[in-house]
């Protein structure tokens, strides 16, 4: 007599799992997800960022869908995953080619209608016959903010906020003492963050031409007004001389017909201007194309000298005969598991003009500038490098010659092939079948290495001139980092043009690199 099974009624099914620990772990966790799913969306929508929050309005009921049926479970492993694919690796990529079409900078780090208001409270003056407010200096998540009482009314504002009524703040006198959220900062407290306080202006109201309450003490704030007009229908600024500066959209700033400027300015899209200075700008063409073509040769020499010096050590210690080869292989280890920023530290002293080791110990007193000199630096990097490089092509290349089977060996010895032979007809091709791979991978990561450069020589000597400290030795991407962190004027759109530059060329040659490995595989 056979038993055919039964099919279990939902209710059971749901009964069963709902008895399980795992179904109330997995409960509280999706708990503590949507809590802060709901608080983000909620952060978007007072901050206005209706692009964020529709990425976690729709993250948030994928994940709720994915994680709470039984008909998604590959997705249950791969959604944590995609997750932080789009927010740390497709959103930067798209931000990033965004920025590089934009004036994104020092200056134009904002919309039109906030740097219409920071023109006005730039060239500010106190309004004769207003108030004197005694002011509470607050402190709200790292962000000052202003405290007054008017009209018997406690009010509290900030940059980037209006005066507001603050209905549950406690008020002594004519001033606020407590604030809901924030802390009221003491006298020392105040003088710690003077810039801060001292340049702070609050609109009085969400209207610029209303004024803006400053202080000069910390003690009392008063109202102040721009000495520039502004006229909101032909979109125009005029000084107390008479002076007109009109809006440029294109540049994205007010320009007068004497070709003076106000700042800031704002953000707007510049299509490839980026681009074409990287190439039309006589300050910044020259150390653009000197810096492409000292990445590329750096790249490659360090690939070529690295992996050289590792093959060779490898063959050498791949022979049995070689007496101590675990400690010799031990040692050579030793550069490649000390951290690489530190090692350039460590070489930057030892290289130093005055009282380097290299200078005072090795050459006898030399006075020789490893590092301030152009080509001397581009030759201490290399040779820095490739005591860092090697010992990993040493292991790589170690492994692929164990892997060669011996038979191959015996039967060229049959053959009356030499070593030399052997090794360039034999070896060599097969290795290179398993490392060609890694070679490519090894020229992606010093085409990118900054923190050699920046570590070791900080990218000089500098090229006079230039529209920001890049130096002789700076490869394209510490380059980048000079245009949009260290130069007196960031410019965040240069540097992300830059980097889709050599996003691309980096791209291609990985492509064309693995293109030709393929016929590698041909001798297999």
């Amino acid at each position: 007599m056979s038993s055919t099974p039964t099919k279990q009624s939902p209710r059971l099914s749901h009964a069963r799992d709902i008895s399980r620990p795992g179904f109330y772990v997995k409960l509280v966790l999706m708990m503590l997800v949507n809590a802060f799913g709901l608080y983000g969306i909620m952060a978007a929508y007072g901050q206005q960022e209706w692009g964020v929050l529709a990425f976690l309005a729709i993250t948030l009921i994928v994940v709720d869908f994915v994680y709470f049926t039984k008909r998604a479970i590959p997705a249950k492993y791969l959604i944590p995953g995609l997750i932080f694919l789009m927010v740390f690796q497709v959103y930067v990529m798209v931000n990033t080619a965004y920025v590089a079409f934009t004036n994104y900078g020092d200056g134009h780090n904002d919309a039109k209608g906030p740097a219409i208001t920071q023109i006005m409270k730039t060239a500010d003056r106190r309004v004769e016959g207003t108030d004197t407010f005694p002011v509470t200096v607050l402190d709200r998540d790292g962000e000052i903010e202003f405290g007054i009482v008017q009209d018997g009314e406690a009010k509290i504002g900030s940059a980037t906020q209006p005066l507001q009524g603050v209905g549950d703040a406690t008020v002594a006198g004519d001033k606020i003492t407590e604030a809901p959220g924030a802390k009221v900062l003491n006298l020392g407290e105040i003088q710690q963050r003077q810039d801060e306080v001292l340049g702070l202006r609050v609109s009085m109201t969400d209207d610029p031409n209303d004024g803006w309450l400053r202080t000069d003490n910390a003690t009392f704030a008063y109202v102040a007004k721009s000495l520039l007009t502004y006229d909101e229908t032909a979109d125009t600024f005029t000084n107390q001389d008479g002076k007109v500066f009109h809006a440029d959209e294109k540049r994205g700033e007010f320009v007068a017909d004497d070709g003076s400027t106000l700042t800031p300015g704002w953000r707007v899209v510049v299509g490839f201007d980026n681009f074409k200075q990287m190439f039309t700008d006589s300050r910044l063409s020259g150390p653009f194309l000197k810096s492409l073509v000292w990445t590329f040769a750096f790249a490659i020499l360090s690939v070529l000298t690295t992996f050289a010096l590792g093959l060779i050590l490898a063959v050498v210690f791949n022979d049995k005969r070689v007496k101590g080869r675990t400690f010799y292989r031990a040692m050579f280890i030793l550069p490649y598991a000390f951290p690489g920023f530190l090692a350039a530290l460590v070489w930057r002293g030892l290289l130093n003009k005055d009282f380097g080791f290299m200078n005072q110990v090795l050459l006898g007193g030399a006075s020789i500038d490893w590092l301030g000199d152009g080509t001397l630096a581009k030759l201490a990097i290399l040779g820095v490098n490739l005591w860092l490089g090697f010992p990993y092509m040493f292991l790589v290349t170690t492994g692929a010659l164990q892997s060669i089977p011996g038979e191959l060996q015996e039967a060229a010895v049959m053959d009356g092939a030499g070593p030399l032979r052997r090794f360039f007809s034999i070896n060599l091709p097969l290795l290179l079948v398993s490392v060609a791979p890694l070679l490519i991978s090894s020229f992606a990561f010093n085409f990118n290495n900054f923190s050699l450069i920046y570590m070791l020589t900080g990218g000089g000597p500098n090229y006079p001139g230039a529209p920001a400290p890049i130096g002789e030795t700076d490869i394209l991407i510490s380059m980048v980092y000079a245009i949009a962190f260290e130069g007196g004027n960031k410019q965040y759109g240069l540097a992300s043009a830059m980097s889709i530059t050599i996003f691309v060329v980096v791209g291609f040659i990985s492509w064309l690199g693995f293109r030709q490995t393929r016929k590698l595989e041909e001798i297999m």
